[in-house]
Formats: C-alpha cells, sequence, structure tokens
C-alpha cells in the first residue's frame, strides 16, 4: 500500500506548514495540504462550544467544535479515498486521544504520522515574530501536544530547517 496521508502534530509555531510546503516542493506527486487552521478559518465566527483561546496561550474546545472537526475529519479522509494525497497540519493538544480521532477516521488508508518538534522557547520566539497568535500558546504547546502519540517519524524544527526536515519525511515514505 503506497502512502496517501502525511499527519504533522506538532505545537504552535513549531514548523509545521513551512515543512507542509516543502513537502509539496519535493514530493514526486501533488499532496493537497490541509491544517487544523484551515477547520478554524472555515467555522463561523459564533460556534456554541466551540474554540476558546485564552490570554495565557491555553486553548479549549468545546462539543461544538468537534462536532465540526469530526465531519472535516471525514472529509479529509473522503478525498484520500477518492485519490488525494494530503498533508494534515494538525495540534494534537489532546495528545494520543487526538491521534486516535485521526486513526478512526483514516482507518483503512496508509498513514505517515510525523512529529514535528521545536524547544518551546524557539517556538515562543517565532510567535512573537508572527505576530498572528496568543502569546504563550507555542510554549504552552511544545510538549504536551506529543503526550503518548506514536510517530512512524520525527523532526526537530529548533535545529534543522524546514526543507532538511521534509527530505527527512520524503524518504521514510514507503519505507
Amino acid at each position: 500500500m503506497t502512502t496517501r496521508v502525511i499527519v504533522l502534530n506538532g505545537g504552535s509555531s513549531s514548523g509545521k506548514s513551512g515543512i507542509a510546503r516543502c513537502l509539496q516542493a519535493v514530493l514526486p506527486d501533488p499532496w493537497l495540504t490541509l491544517g487544523v487552521d484551515t477547520l478554524i478559518g472555515a467555522m463561523p465566527a459564533a460556534v456554541d462550544e466551540g474554540i476558546d483561546f485564552a490570554g495565557d496561550g491555553g486553548v479549549s474546545v468545546g462539543s461544538g467544535f468537534r462536532r465540526l472537526e469530526d465531519a472535516w475529519m471525514a472529509g479529509v479522509a473522503a478525498m484520500v479515498r477518492a485519490g488525494a494525497r494530503v498533508v494534515i497540519d494538525d495540534v494534537f493538544l489532546g495528545g494520543a486521544a487526538s491521534q486516535q480521532r485521526w486513526r478512526d477516521a483514516l482507518d483503512g488508508l496508509e498513514v505517515l504520522w510525523v512529529g514535528v518538534r521545536c524547544d518551546g522557547a524557539v517556538a515562543a520566539g517565532r510567535e512573537t515574530a508572527r505576530g498572528d497568535r496568543v502569546a504563550g500558546m507555542a510554549e504552552a504547546q511544545a510538549e504536551i501536544v506529543h503526550r503518548g502519540v506514536v510517530y512512524d517519524v520525527e523532526v526537530d524544527t529548533g535545529v534543522n530547517e524546514a526543507l532538511a526536515c521534509a527530505r527527512v519525511i520524503a524518504s521514510a515514505i514507503g519505507r
């Protein structure tokens, strides 16, 4: 079976989006990139029990967000089943439970699970430079998103550029 899904999991500002763009450049076939930011951007401004960003960088999601996320995950899986190759850029706020939700949605598909690590202080510096995130989010998520998650490959954007990380990931496809 050929890998048709690459799931990148890492905290905010860890470098997932940059790696996803580099994967699109280095992989021989076309790959779509879809991320949790895509989902959040597509949501209406008001969702009962949606997603809340605390002033200290904490993020909490409610049942309304989960319902829409479940539908989105099923839609991403349907795209793959219809022939698309997809790089998923996500933040597993629930650690292993978040991975299990994707495992359920992607059941029967060949998935490469990738941990995108970055030291919290480095990610916090990126967060400040970006200016589009709640301060503290990167540091708060740097480790918690990896708790209990099982990966096929891990990369560290604190010590490697996105392109080097993408090449490591690309070489892991089909192993």
